[in-house]
């Protein structure tokens, strides 16, 4: 079944601003027309970066989409892309754009299961794979979908030659579409003015926290409308360096990667392998770097943790600048003075400049994060580095683009104003609610749920939140997660976690306590940070289910809780808390691919454990699921530690 494409006199009652010929494609064939030699993507590629210039990058997308409409998709058929960022699957998803249809990318690390569904779900035939890991998993989920005509893979070590009927090379479909547009020299134009603003361009998913993932769709007209509004704000500049390192499968890497590189011909650099991006990194030089809270923190760590191993100067100069440096700029945040001119140079040249570029961020300009609260001494540390690090809000139902710090107004307790375009609004329930050309137009396939989301133009962001005097936004969390202890105080257990895991020494936690007496945590010990806590005071472990259950490390654990306690609202204060065996994993079920909680999981998964929290024990024999790489499950008994917080209200 192909799914209808858009009612274009609708679209445009709903966008009156939109130009039905103003799309991702054009874009890509103006670049190619006024700068066809300059270069848009490169790939770093054993060891050797390849590159693709706008002439290459148009080419590819053309003679792609010629061959996937020879072999069958049409307009409004859904075709499923998979893998790591590689320039074949960016190709590929703007190569079925071309034909109307749908690239719907899903996440490289999905199991079989979740991959079938989602199959099922959007009706899917065609599915394009980056390697024989993700074909495998194709045919797996053939067996439970049986639907599935092709899939198209990119590289071609242990397929080339020897493919299984249904499977065919990325470079054999290429040819075959190049033959056809050699035949008709009109081919090529006809398919780049196929789109129009109002066909959907990418269908993203939400985080399936609270059932299936809702597909959400994105067109055309919503990407460049977030990307022209966060380049009216300054957010973006035409030519930035960028590196493409998240998952495909994300909003923020093709809004980044694809919407604003067309929009502003950004040269897009893609790592050789996830484990080598960090490295990568130094060699790309970026202008513009977006990473997690979790990810700036790790990078924090792995600074810090070569810090604490070497000897000397170098470490006496960095004990000496460094908080000098984070004091200034905790002071500049206070509105006071930030000290002494001739020390931040001498910093500069000695410490915060080589730590930068040995990060690989010594061109950054623009430094960005989000998705979750980051952590005050990770985010003083960066902006004391010298980038002038900023937070942002948005969600994928409005391309991840809605509102973000200026450089004048930066604050560890708010995210921003709203980008030019965007209008923002707190209703009665304290939901935030935005409306603007970048909001999309409802759900997949969904009304109910559309109609929830989308009243009188405005989209419920589902998150709690409060406009400051100065018309800044603060994030408090879901409306949905708003819950209540048993005398009626009220509290969002997300706040409180996201404070938690600004300790660099808790990874994940889940804080319960609805319907309750107290709250409990069970944390996820951060095992690099640990560990390297551990060696330096002399404790010794073999594993993370050892190392979590050391006494030094639940003292560690108990006074960061401690210290996050201080400054909780009257009534919030965590009790009692465990160190958990393992960290929240994915594949378990416990956190979704955006390690987001599932928190019916975590409630049904470990209530024994929750139970002995709340009854004051001080230890529980747990009976552990565990995943094995092949993805068996099994268990194992444990012994775990349940602990008091000191000072505790």
């Amino acid at each position: 079944m192909q799914h209808d494409p858009v009612n274009i006199a609708q679209a445009q009652a709903l966008h009156p601003n939109w130009r039905a010929d103003d799309t991702i494609m054009a874009r890509l064939a103006q670049n190619a027309a006024e700068v066809p030699n300059q270069i848009a993507m490169r790939e770093r590629d054993h060891g050797i970066w390849q590159e693709y210039t706008w002439s290459d990058y148009l080419r590819a997308v053309v003679e792609f989409a010629a061959g996937l409409e020879a072999r069958g998709v049409k307009p409004g058929d859904v075709v499923m892309v998979i893998g790591d960022n590689r320039p074949n699957l960016y190709f590929a998803m703007l190569g079925a754009a071309c034909l109307r249809a749908i690239p719907s990318p899903a996440y490289a690390d999905a199991p079989t299961e979740e991959l079938a569904a989602q199959m099922e779900r959007e009706d899917i035939r065609f599915a394009v794979a980056e390697d024989q890991e993700q074909v495998d998993k194709m045919l797996e989920a053939k067996g439970r979908w049986t639907h599935l005509d092709l899939i198209i893979y990119d590289d071609p070590r242990g397929l080339a030659g020897q493919e299984p009927e249904g499977v065919a090379g990325f470079d054999a479909i290429r040819a075959e579409g190049a033959a056809r547009l050699k035949a008709d020299p009109n081919l090529a134009q006809d398919l780049i003015a196929r789109p129009t603003i109002h066909d959907i361009v990418v269908l993203m998913h939400s985080s399936g926290t609270t059932g299936a993932p809702k597909g959400i769709p994105l067109k055309h007209g919503h990407v460049l409308s977030g990307v022209r509004n966060a380049a009216a704000a300054g957010y973006f500049q035409e030519g930035e360096v960028h590196m493409a390192y998240l998952p495909m499968a994300w909003v923020g890497d093709f809004i980044f990667s694809i919407g604003a590189a067309m929009e502003l011909r950004f040269t897009v650099n893609i790592p050789e392998a996830n484990e080598t991006a960090l490295h990568d990194l130094r060699e790309m030089a970026p202008t513009l770097y977006f990473a997690s809270p979790r990810a700036w923190s790790a990078m924090l760590t792995r600074v810090q943790v070569g810090i604490a191993e070497t000897t000397g100067i170098k470490r006496r100069l960095y004990d000496y600048f460094m908080p000098r440096a984070m004091e200034a700029e905790r002071a500049r945040l206070d509105g006071k003075p930030a000290g002494s001119g001739l020390s931040r140079w001498l910093g500069e040249w000695l410490i915060y400049g080589p730590i930068r570029d040995q990060l690989g961020l010594g061109r950054v300009k623009r430094a960005y994060t989000a998705g979750e609260a980051i952590g005050e001494d990770v985010f003083l540390w960066f902006r004391a580095l010298g980038l002038n690090l900023r937070q942002f809000y948005g969600q994928t139902e409005n391309c991840a683009l809605a509102v973000a710090q200026k450089p004048e107004d930066i604050s560890l307790t708010t995210v921003g104003r709203p980008f030019p375009g965007v209008e923002m609004k707190i209703d009665e329930h304290g939901e935030i609610l935005l409306r603007g050309d970048n909001i999309f137009d409802g759900y997949f396939q969904n009304p109910k749920a559309s109609a929830e989301a989308l009243q009188d133009g405005w989209l419920h962001t589902g998150d709690a939140g409060q406009i400051e005097p100065d018309g800044q936004l603060v994030v408090l969390g879901r409306v949905s997660e708003a819950v209540e202890k048993r005398d009626g105080t009220r509290f969002i257990a997300t706040y409180i976690e996201n404070r938690l895991k600004f300790s660099a020494y808790i990874k994940d936690a889940a804080v319960i306590g609805q319907g309750r007496d107290m709250l409990v945590a069970i944390v996820c010990i951060d095992f690099q940070a640990v560990g390297q806590w551990a060696q330096e005071h002399g404790v010794s472990y073999t594993s993370y289910a050892e190392l979590s259950q050391a006494t030094p490390i639940y003292d560690l654990i108990g006074g960061e809780i401690a210290a996050v306690n201080a400054h909780l609202p009257h009534g919030l204060s965590i009790d009692r808390f465990v160190n958990l065996h393992k960290e929240f994993d994915p594949d378990d079920g416990e956190v979704t691919r955006t390690r987001k909680l599932k928190r019916n999981v975590i409630d049904d998964r470990y209530g024994p454990i929750i139970e002995a929290l709340n009854a004051g024990h001080d230890k529980i024999d747990f009976k552990a699921r565990i995943t094995y790489e092949n993805g068996q499950t099994g268990s194992l008994d444990r012994e775990l530690r349940l602990s008091d917080v000191k000072g505790a209200a």
